[in-house]
């Protein structure tokens, strides 16, 4: 392994255009995404240097019966959210693509046994370009997007993130986008006993990644659906924990580290570090 390879992030990505809104103070007395914003602000000088690309996974491109990687040579915007203000759906963040990366991204797939698709039309989601355009404003790395599978299952993302390793020593930066809490229906409720559910599964999820080996990593990763504290984080639905499977397997031999956590209300969601 080369000792220039890039490492594999997995990051909060916020609630909607967050960075472009004033939201009121919580109970304690905090902005929220307040400490979301200056982690992301910091990304880059934590990394560095430069990307020659980012390949993004966001937990926003799902519904994919195979992975499919975005080709787009300047993608466009894609305001998947509602009920924002008339502004948020008038932002522009006009990093290019990278039809190289991508058709690279999608021969590791295929070399790996692993069915893979091309999308040339869609444009960046907001679980892309919100976190992007706080970490590198000036919109001038290249971007790649490879979409999750419908199936939202633990080996099969792992064995995707695998399969994308070798960008590591590529000069590319994996950037697994998401939340490690997504209750859609708890965000802005203040109840004292799903809150420790949080702080419990964002400890459990924490010690998982911390695991150096990455077999043992993946096997307890894959028993998240039998904790019921994790089930309590993740409703509708688990996509926003998604992308972190592909960072695990993306992870190779390296251990995570928890290199970020944030609060909204009392419920913690956190960011990790491989490599």
């Amino acid at each position: 392994m080369s000792s220039e390879r890039f490492p594999v992030y997995f990051i909060p990505h916020g609630g909607g255009p967050w960075p472009f809104m004033d939201f009121p103070a919580g109970p304690d007395g905090k902005k929220p995404w307040g400490d979301l914003d200056a982690f992301l602000k910091g990304l880059d000088a934590e990394i560095g240097r430069r990307p020659k690309a980012i390949l993004v996974i966001s937990g926003h491109w799902e519904g994919e019966p195979v992975p499919t990687v975005s080709t787009a040579a300047r993608p466009g915007m894609l305001y998947d959210y509602s009920g924002f203000p008339e502004e948020t759906y008038h932002l522009s963040y006009p990093a290019p693509g990278s039809p190289e990366v991508a058709r690279r991204a999608k021969a590791l797939l295929e070399k790996a046994g692993i069915p893979a698709a091309e999308d040339a039309t869609r444009g960046y989601d907001h679980g892309v370009f919100v976190p992007l355009m706080v970490a590198y404003p000036d919109a001038d790395v290249p971007i790649v997007m490879i979409s999750l599978k419908n199936t939202l299952d633990v080996e099969s993302h792992v064995a995707i993130g695998k399969a994308l390793e070798p960008l590591r020593d590529e000069g590319v930066l994996i950037l697994a986008s998401g939340m490690s809490y997504h209750n859609m229906r708890m965000f802005f409720r203040d109840a004292p006993e799903h809150r420790q559910q949080a702080v419990r599964f964002d400890d459990w999820l924490s010690e998982t990644v911390d695991i150096a080996d990455p077999g043992e990593r993946t096997a307890r990763l894959a028993t998240w659906d039998r904790n019921p504290d994790a089930l309590a984080c993740h409703v509708p639905d688990h996509d926003h924990l998604v992308p972190l499977f592909v960072a695990v397997g993306a992870a190779g031999a390296d251990a995570g580290r928890h290199v970020f956590r944030g609060e909204f209300r009392g419920k913690p969601y956190s960011g990790y570090r491989f490599g």
